[in-house]
């Protein structure tokens, strides 16, 4: 166990923590982001949509329901790096099939706990989104971690999604089935194709550098664009493949990355949040239905709201109501809809499961 090992926390601004390991021993760095959800980490640690960043998780105890095989949204862990309050070795969970601190071991992930995540999450909250450097490695000094902190390059205006997409197309679901689903995966969570698939859909995943040409090879019904890391400024490829699924006519239904890339290809613009929203809490109101909704959020960029009001062909449909951010959209003129957060959940909520029957209903 390496849980009492010293470990050190840098940040951008030259803030600085000392704490104790856990995991691997080593170093890693990434953007620092917080998630306020209280269970799920698991599933967190697997989102291919926080690759490049270290996580601080909220929760006060991380670790206590252990690890299961399962309960994953891709292959591999996609974090950099995990900071937390107090990490557990001990679990009480009988279907677990390891601890966390086994879990991190196997899949080389560096953690730092005994670190007061109240006062750090409160510091990134006023100073806002930026790198920082977690390390074990005690014969670096503070400014050894410094000189590589320096190295590490800004979320903005990042290509990622090509890092975490699946390198060879597959399918998933009943090959007869009518629904003909084109995936263009940019870190497709493992939940979504499965909402897909459990409402009777057919679908094909395809690389990010996939082109629509390509894609109608398989003779889709519909397409999907999926949640995914970085910036999507940065993806001018995947921005011209949206517009021509956006010219084809056919059912367009995006999450998060996808979101902000159906914006763009329709003219809006995006930019970076000062830090982000990520947790299983967030407030979100249909403002067709004028319900609100409790949701999962994981994003570090967004759609500029006041580009969306000056486009006539599109219509906000959804809003945060914590802070009047734009949540969701769709077209006037195309059957293309797509959201900010995650109505796959897995952890959180699922108050906006039915936006995948909403899609299914459209094909």
């Amino acid at each position: 166990m390496n849980n009492q090992n010293k470990a050190f926390l840098l940040l951008a601004d030259g803030t600085y923590f000392e704490g104790k390991a856990f995991g691997a021993l080593g170093t890693a760095t990434g953007e620092i982001c917080f998630n306020t959800g209280m269970t799920g980490y698991q599933e967190v640690f697997t989102d291919p949509s926080y690759f490049g960043q270290i996580i601080i998780m909220n929760t006060a105890h991380v670790g206590n329901y252990g690890a299961r095989n399962t309960d994953i949204e891709s292959d591999s862990v996609k974090i950099s790096g995990l900071i937390c309050k107090n990490l557990s070795s001990q679990y009480s969970r009988t279907l677990a099939d390891s601890s966390l601190e086994d879990y991190l071991l196997k899949n080389k992930v560096v953690a730092i706990h005994g670190i007061d995540t109240r006062a750090l999450v409160a510091h990134v909250r006023s100073k806002g989104a930026m790198n920082c450097i977690i390390s074990s490695d005690t014969t670096l000094s503070e400014e050894d971690l410094k000189q590589l902190l320096a190295k590490v390059p800004s979320m903005d205006g990042r290509e990622l999604a090509s890092l975490v997409s699946t390198k060879e197309a597959y399918t998933l679901g009943d090959a007869t089935s009518s629904k003909r689903v084109a995936v263009i995966d940019f870190g497709v969570k493992k939940s979504i194709l499965a909402s897909m698939v459990e409402r009777g859909a057919f679908v094909k995943v395809f690389p990010s550098d996939t082109t629509f040409e390509h894609c109608e090879e398989f003779s889709p019904n519909a397409y999907f664009v999926s949640n995914g890391p970085g910036d999507p400024s940065a993806m001018p490829q995947a921005v011209e493949v949206v517009k021509k699924i956006l010219g084809s006519n056919k059912p367009l239904f995006g999450i998060c990355l996808g979101h902000q890339l159906i914006a763009l290809a329709s003219g809006a613009t995006t930019y970076k949040m000062h830090h982000g929203h990520r947790g299983l809490n967030h407030p979100v109101l249909n403002l067709q239905t004028m319900r609100s909704e409790i949701s999962t959020q994981n994003h570090g960029f967004a759609v500029d709201k006041a580009s969306v009001e000056s486009i006539e062909d599109l219509e906000i449909t959804h809003i945060n109501l914590n802070d009047g951010t734009l949540e969701g959209i769709k077209s006037k003129k195309n059957p293309a809809f797509s959201v900010q957060y995650h109505p796959e959940a897995t952890p959180g909520p699922h108050d906006s499961r039915y936006l995948f029957d909403q899609f299914i209903a459209m094909i």
